[in-house]
């Protein structure tokens, strides 16, 4: 930072006001404020990344990537920005410097802890007939069930004998997929192995490209008895089924900009249709109060796990949905989904596209600008129109 600069403004109250602006939702005014401090072309790197926050969530992803490839190229240390610039080439569509550069997520102080210490060497995609090679999941249920894909393609690049580790409630969904010799519950001692990956670490082993997507598909399966069971549950409702989660983790760094309440979703509600609430999580108690019109059923407090939710998937005509685990989940299935999206969406979902690469059954509904829900609501709507229709 030049000497005039520090005699014009503190850079410790700017980065305080831009963050303030960012928090509410005001990236232009933040962006000014922050172009003026940074007129000198130098400055701390902590109001370098609010600016490249700022262009982010006004959809100008050019130039905030051209600003964090400045900053890995002369701080190539600076994890979070390294993390950033992963997330940003991922959402642009560029896999092949996107996946090179998620792995510097867990080398972030906030999230040093959230990192698996494995004893052995991590597997890089070479060929290891005969060996063993553990692949731990490490995220969401999301992210979970999104890359379960991939463990099929590593063990037949591996040659390896393949022991999959994940969280109990993944547990028996990933036991029906393909792909691995032994399935371990998270937590539990695993056998003796050579090599390990963790699952979202599998596309840069692998050398994931767009091209490659979606594979074999579906790659999940519902229990056929939960089937059975839920397919006498909803019997006696009227078709079109169509379920309905409306909010996302809430602890997820985007949750307020993603998740809705129930009460907005309102406009979807038409004669004829059957809602029915999968909403789990605090988000479910909103089911106490049904919005106008619309013929809703809450099944929150009979849906016990992932197999239910899967069941369930796989009756409905279709899911509508914010992004979230089910989403993924449905995918997976190969269920049909309509997922409802941000303006500036998580990475996986791309930019502009109607579709998802990684999933074929879902399509994609997003805000022309930010906070502007109203426009896809009406797009569903019709959508549901035409589906009632059919």
């Amino acid at each position: 930072m030049s000497q005039e600069m520090q005699h014009i403004s503190d850079p410790v109250a700017i980065d305080a006001q831009a963050l303030a602006l960012l928090r509410q939702d005001q990236p232009e005014q933040a962006e000014a404020l922050l172009r003026k401090a940074l007129s000198s072309g130098s400055g701390p790197i902590a109001l370098w990344r609010k600016l490249i926050h700022a262009l982010r969530e006004q959809g100008r992803l050019d130039e905030a990537r051209q600003m964090l490839e400045m900053i890995v190229q002369s701080v190539p240390g600076d994890a979070a920005s390294r993390f950033d610039l992963a997330e940003l080439s991922l959402l642009q569509g560029d896999f092949e410097r996107g996946w090179r550069e998620y792995r510097f997520r867990y080398k972030m102080e906030h999230s040093l802890m959230l990192g698996r210490r494995v004893q052995g060497p991590r597997w890089e995609g070479q060929p290891i007939p005969g060996k063993t090679l553990l692949i731990h999941d490490e995220q969401g249920f999301g992210d979970t069930f999104q890359f379960l894909r991939l463990v099929a393609w590593a063990r037949q690049r591996s040659g390896a004998r393949v022991v999959l580790e994940v969280a109990a409630p993944c547990y028996m969904l990933a036991a029906r997929a393909a792909g691995h010799d032994q399935i371990i519950l998270e937590g539990s001692l695993p056998p003796a192995f050579d090599y390990h990956c963790e699952l979202m670490s599998l596309p840069l082993a692998l050398g994931l490209q767009l091209s490659d997507l979606p594979g074999e598909m579906p790659y999940l399966a519902a229990d056929p008895a939960r089937v059975d069971k839920w397919r006498e549950r909803l019997a006696g409702l009227p078709r079109p089924l169509v379920g309905l989660v409306w909010a996302g983790r809430p602890s997820h760094a985007n949750d307020a900009r993603r998740s809705l309440a129930l009460a907005e979703l309102a406009p979807l509600a038409r004669p004829g249709i059957s809602f029915l609430g999968l909403q789990k999580g605090p988000a479910a108690e909103q089911a106490a109060q049904v919005p106008p019109g619309m013929a809703f059923s809450s099944l929150s407090a009979d849906i016990q796990d992932f197999d239910d939710t899967a069941a369930l998937l796989s009756l409905l005509d279709v899911l509508v949905s914010v992004d979230s685990s089910p989403v993924h989940l449905a995918g997976a299935l190969g269920c049909p989904a309509w997922v409802m999206l941000p303006f500036l969406p998580d990475w996986r979902w791309l930019m502009q596209r109607h579709d998802s690469p990684w999933y074929p059954s879902l399509r994609l509904f997003r805000q022309p600008a930010r906070g502007q829900w109203q426009p896809v609501l009406q797009a569903i709507g019709d959508e549901l129109e035409r589906l009632r229709g059919a």
